[in-house]
């Protein structure tokens, strides 16, 4: 049978419990808005009843407070995740398409299409004075214009990509960071649930951590119970968490982890011809490749990588014809139309890296058969530890970096190259056909510049490589033709050649080859449109991938923030709610308090009144 005092145990039970549940209800309020914070509960079950060995059986032994455990549910989080990364993903797409979109943009005055009527119009008036050394220098001053609106876009271009490239660095950063904090915030959750309790705050602070890592890469949470060797079946409180990133690749496993490294490439390991400088590439910290290309990868991170290396998916590939050790030479059978074209070539000119049968070897040079028509040979960087060439690669593929489907910087830049060349090629036979003012061969009007500073010739111009080594970045006037406009071939040589009295002093036979190469699609055609639509093709591009960013921007973002009012409002801490609870709590503990002084007037009772 319980003591006569059982019931003043019971009523401080239910003092205690009132008390734990006030308490709860008051933090859970200091926390309103603090971001990151979960709702609180108090958790109470009837403590065990004892045996009377009575009539009635079992006496009640009041309530227990077991646990204060946060109100969390996992699905929304994973939603909230998930969501967050495609988020992430097009906050950085919207707000570059934009930049490259007001780059491409026409003025009027020093965009591309002003620049190009005002060639074509100096195009024409040589026709009424051909004759004038003045109006040829005029024409070549209206083309110098557009060499140099092409090699400030150029200019412009990398400038924005070395941006990108340095927020790629931000967020590896940021990710190895979180990383840590993680890791820091998973052995203290461990210490301190390993005695029974609950690391409410903690955990929320890491779930914190993750609602900010979903937003640059995707993420992958799993959390295990952690169970006593001896006793499989029973569990210890601890708990191992993994975090994968990146299409399932662990980042935190428990209180270790890894870090992420950016190495700056080298110019031989470029991956695309008009790519900047020293762009980077992502490491593990033991050295294993974290491959930036990965089609299940989300977040920032995927968006800045689109736009840093997307190529619209024309990477190099082909099949292995020949390979011989001796000289490192790889002889190359491509298939794809794009690529046995140089004008649209993207090939690295200082070298880079080539996939040969899953193999990766860095190659110093390459060739193109002309000839055959689709046929490359790279030279292989054999002094590179583990680049040993062997028959066996023979028939396999091989191919550069993988296709990037996304219209990104090197898409731009080819698309500018692609027009630069076929453009200058056209135009060059033009004028190397004609005769300048003095009778003499005319010259090649438009040309390049190496790294060195030498400039192309017509004969590199005219080898196998064609005008692949033309870039927006080196397109420049003729130096001959600047420094004396007469030595323009404006007019027609024919066979035998014709004098003055015979076609006049003012014959341009080329001159009007020329204005009629502007219009006629026929002659040269650049994406089934005139010379002078580049930028509307171009434009027509960047206001595509504009407007989905911004739509898909719009959505991801009312997604957003729909999952985390649904989050909220089972995590989220509701100001009338705890006002309901605090007049509850507050009623049970008034209660729980009258009942100990309704049980200490009995005591007194009990003890000092009744029986001497």
């Amino acid at each position: 049978m319980p003591s006569q005092f059982f019931g003043l145990y019971i009523a401080g039970s239910g003092l205690r419990a009132s008390n734990a549940a006030l308490n709860t209800t008051a933090n859970n309020i200091s926390n309103a808005q603090t971001i990151g914070y979960s709702r609180q509960q108090v958790t109470q079950q009837a403590n065990p009843a004892l045996r009377t060995f009575t009539t009635y059986g079992c006496a009640g032994a009041g309530v227990d407070t077991i646990a204060i455990e946060r109100i969390r549910d996992s699905f929304y989080d994973r939603k909230y995740w998930d969501n967050n990364t495609r988020f992430g993903e097009y906050t950085v797409k919207q707000y570059y398409t934009q930049t490259l979109e007001d780059y491409f943009d026409d003025d009027t005055t020093s965009g591309f299409n002003a620049i190009f009527n005002k060639f074509s119009a100096a195009l024409q008036s040589v026709t009424t004075n051909s004759s004038s050394t003045e109006t040829k220098a005029q024409f070549i001053a209206s083309a110098k214009s557009m060499t140099d609106y092409f090699n400030n876009m150029y200019g412009n271009l990398q400038e924005l990509q070395k941006d990108i490239n340095l927020e790629i660095k931000q967020c590896v950063d940021q990710i190895n960071s979180i990383a840590q904090k993680i890791a820091t915030l998973d052995k203290q959750i461990n210490v301190i649930e390993l005695s029974g309790a609950k690391a409410n705050e903690l955990r929320d602070q890491r779930d914190l951590l993750i609602d900010e890592l979903s937003e640059i890469v995707d993420v992958e949470v799993t959390e295990m119970p952690i169970r006593d060797k001896l006793y499989p079946d029973m569990e210890t409180g601890a708990h191992r968490y993994l975090v994968r990133i990146a299409g399932g690749q662990v980042l935190v496993d428990g209180n270790e982890y890894k870090t992420l490294e950016c190495t700056a490439r080298d110019k031989s390991e470029k991956v695309n011809q008009s790519d900047a400088d020293g762009l980077y590439q992502v490491k593990w910290d033991n050295g294993n490749e974290f491959s930036l290309i990965n089609a299940s990868m989300g977040g920032k991170l995927k968006g800045l990588m689109n736009l840093r290396d997307g190529n619209n998916g024309a990477n190099f590939t082909g099949e292995i014809l020949n390979v011989d050790p001796a000289t490192g030479k790889v002889t190359i059978k491509v298939t794809e139309e794009y690529l046995k074209e140089m004008a649209q070539c993207t090939l690295s000119a200082s070298g880079g890296t080539i996939s040969l049968g899953n193999r990766t070897f860095y190659y110093k040079d390459w060739d193109f058969n002309a000839q055959a028509g689709d046929e490359f040979t790279f030279t292989i960087d054999t002094s590179r530890p583990g680049a040993t060439l062997d028959a066996s690669l023979i028939g396999k593929n091989a191919k550069t970096e993988a296709a990037i489907k996304y219209q990104g910087i090197p898409y731009y830049m080819e698309q500018m190259n692609e027009w630069i060349r076929g453009f200058s090629q056209k135009v060059n036979e033009i004028f190397t056909n004609g005769i300048d003012a003095n009778g003499d061969a005319g010259c090649i009007f438009f040309t390049g510049f190496r790294g060195d500073g030498t400039e192309l010739t017509e004969n590199d111009l005219n080898g196998d490589k064609g005008y692949y080594e033309i870039t927006a970045g080196n397109f420049a006037i003729n130096t001959e033709l600047l420094l004396n406009a007469d030595r323009l071939g404006t007019r027609t040589n024919v066979d035998p050649p014709l004098d003055d009295e015979q076609v006049g002093v003012e014959e341009c036979g080329q001159i009007k080859e020329l204005i009629k190469l502007l219009t006629d699609k026929e002659m040269f055609s650049f994406r089934n449109g005139t010379a002078g639509q580049l930028l509307d093709m171009i434009l027509s591009d960047t206001a595509l991938n504009a407007s989905d960013a911004n739509t898909f921007y719009d959505t991801y973002s009312a997604l957003q923030v729909s999952i985390d009012n649904q989050r909220s409002s089972i995590s989220g801490v509701d100001e009338d709610e705890e006002a309901v609870s605090l007049v509850k709590f507050q009623n049970s503990y008034t209660l729980a308090s009258k009942m100990i002084q309704t049980l200490t007037e009995i005591y007194d009772q009990l003890i000092l009144r009744t029986g001497v």
